[in-house]
Order: C-alpha cells, then sequence, then structure tokens
C-alpha cells in the first residue's frame, strides 16, 4: 500500500464478516504459539485507572513475528457506557507497514476485542480442560463477552449444556433464548449451583469482588477469568487462585502486574511465581497443566498485545486474498 492511498478502514460489519469464528481461533493458537516459541515481540501493556465516572484506559503494543507489521490497540473500559447505549469496552486498532512504519489499517476494535478474547478462551479451554468431552459449561456473566464465549465455545470445545448466571436474571434469559440450536442453555439463578457440575467455568464479568467459591467448583475443572484484567478486578480471589493445582495466565510478567487474583494469590496466599504457567507454553510445547485428573486449572487472561496483532493480520490477509479472488476471477 502506498502512503498516497491513505490507511485501509475495517469498521465492525468488515471485522466481523472478515474475522469469523474459525479465522478467530486460528489467529489465537497462533498467536499463543509465537508468543510461546518466542517468536512475538510484546510491548508492556499500559492501564490507566479510571474512578469518578472516568473509564479506564488501555494501550497495548505488539507484533506476532519479524517481518509482520506493529499493531497497537488504545480503548477504555466503562460500565457506565450501558447507560449511555455503548459497549462497556471501546477501542481502535491500528496497523503500522512492516517496513515503512506508515499506518496501513485502522479497524474497529470493539469488535476485535469481543471476537479474539471469545477465540483465545476456545483454544485454552481446548488445552487445559479435562479431555473427556462433551463439556458441561457455566457461564458467568451474560453480557458481549458472556454471548461471544458462548458462541465460541459451542462452536469449537465439544459443549453439551451450558448454564448461564448473570446479576440480572432477565440477561441470563434473554441470551438462553438467543443460544446455539443444538446445545442446551440453562439461565441458573444461583451462582454456586450454575458452577456446581461444569467441566468448564468462564467468568465474563468486571468485578472488583470475587464471585466465585472454589469449594463451589467440582474437582477436575477448569475455571477461566476474563475479567480479572486489572490490579483491583477480582472475579476470583487470591487465595481461590492459590488453591488451585496449577495458575495458568496468557504472559507471566503481565498478569504479575496487572491480574488481580493473580497477583493477590502471590502477595498474601503464597503463590510462587515461577509456578505459574503460561498458555503459550502449554500451545507450543505440550506442557501439562494438570498432574491428575482432579485438579482444578485456573486460567487468568487479562488481554495481551499479541491476541489483537494475530487478529488484525488474519483480517488483512482474509482481505488481501478476497481481493485476489476477485482480480483473478475478472482476469
Amino acid at each position: 500500500m502506498t502512503p498516497a492511498a491513505g490507511p485501509a478502514r475495517y469498521d465492525e460489519p468488515a471485522v466481523r464478516r472478515l474475522l469469523d469464528r474459525d479465522t478467530a481461533f486460528a489467529s489465537q493458537r497462533e498467536a499463543f504459539r509465537c508468543l510461546g516459541e518466542g517468536l512475538a515481540d510484546l510491548g508492556p501493556r499500559v492501564v490507566l485507572g479510571g474512578g469518578d465516572g472516568d473509564a479506564v484506559t488501555f494501550s497495548y503494543t505488539a507484533r506476532l513475528r519479524r517481518g509482520t507489521g506493529t499493531v497497537c490497540k488504545l480503548g477504555g473500559v466503562n460500565e457506565e457506557n450501558a447507560a449511555r447505549g455503548l459497549a462497556t469496552v471501546q477501542a481502535t486498532v491500528v496497523v503500522l507497514d512492516a517496513r515503512t512504519g506508515a499506518v496501513a489499517a485502522i479497524l474497529d476494535g470493539n469488535a476485535i476485542t469481543e471476537l479474539r478474547t471469545a477465540a483465545a478462551t476456545a483454544v485454552a479451554v481446548q488445552h487445559l480442560a479435562p479431555a473427556a468431552t462433551p463439556l458441561r459449561l457455566a457461564v458467568v456473566g451474560c453480557g458481549v463477552q458472556g454471548a461471544a464465549h458462548l458462541r465460541a465455545l459451542t462452536h469449537h470445545c465439544g459443549v453439551a449444556s451450558v448454564a448461564l448466571w448473570d446479576r440480572d436474571p432477565a440477561r441470563a434469559a434473554a441470551l438462553a433464548t438467543g443460544s446455539p440450536a443444538g446445545v442446551p442453555v440453562t439461565p441458573v439463578a444461583g451462582l454456586a449451583t450454575a458452577v456446581s457440575e461444569a467441566d468448564v467455568v468462564v467468568c465474563c464479568t468486571t468485578s472488583t469482588t470475587p464471585l466465585l467459591e472454589i469449594g463451589w467448583v467440582k474437582p477436575g475443572a477448569t475455571v477461566v477469568s476474563i475479567g480479572s484484567f486489572a490490579p483491583d478486578r477480582l472475579e476470583v480471589s487470591g487465595e481461590f487462585a492459590a488453591r488451585a493445582a496449577r495458575v495458568v495466565v496468557d504472559h507471566l510478567p503481565t498478569a504479575l502486574h496487572q491480574a488481580g487474583p493473580v497477583i493477590a494469590a502471590v502477595a498474601d496466599h503464597g503463590l510462587d511465581p515461577s509456578a505459574i504457567l503460561e498458555l503459550g507454553a502449554v500451545v507450543a510445547h505440550g506442557a501439562p497443566a494438570r498432574t491428575t485428573g482432579g485438579d482444578i486449572v485456573f486460567y487468568n487472561s487479562v488481554g495481551i498485545g499479541v491476541q489483537d496483532a494475530a487478529a488484525a493480520l488474519a483480517i488483512l490477509d482474509r482481505d488481501t486474498a478476497a481481493d485476489s479472488t476477485t482480480a483473478n476471477g475478472a482476469a
């Protein structure tokens, strides 16, 4: 692309069209493979706290591997957006040309964040959950990410049934009504009941107080937190994380500074950082997360820039391929 042409722009419909479930899943598997093999470059994750109505803001910068353009994401998180008719997370993704550093593309970051986060959880569940399928899934929090995770996990992970819980029972009921065909999805009033029989529990909230107790989940369960993305976000407690047989994170240096339950487990409950496993090591090298079938595994995903880099590049690659096919057909 020449500088005169200006950056390509991908709005939300374009992102959703090009980053379908299979493309999103493949992009996230590649993100963690590159991270695990030391191919990715990942800048420090910057989070600026909110308060008094201000959004928590964040900035990620990463490169999937040498020769691919650097990808930057800037955005904010504010629970009050719902009252404004806006998504809780607002983001923009920028792709730089690998050689010139010029802006090559600008993409809707809300859709990328939604789709890549759920796809990455599906990658994690495939590697961390009990081998036996079909799985019983519990989704805690039925907003945008809860819905995205329901779709991604039922598509990729051999789910037999789903229990939904939300602080607002009407929201859980609405998601159940629009759930994927062929998989029983049930809203459950009590959180402890919703998670008690689940093989996989996925927490999709932005809670600042712990939601789960470790005694509520059964032996062998995999518990995923995507909302514990900052030091003050605690979907589970530090004690929960420390008592799990294994803690897995998307990126250890980032988790030690940003993942609320991990920070608390290390500071207050004796969790040894050297015992924490990175998902990239599991994906790239088959590092085992379990020693027995009864182990409870806790995966804390704060979200990292290499995920956005992989998703954005997958979108550009698919668009380029489509243009090439159209050009060849015309010829």
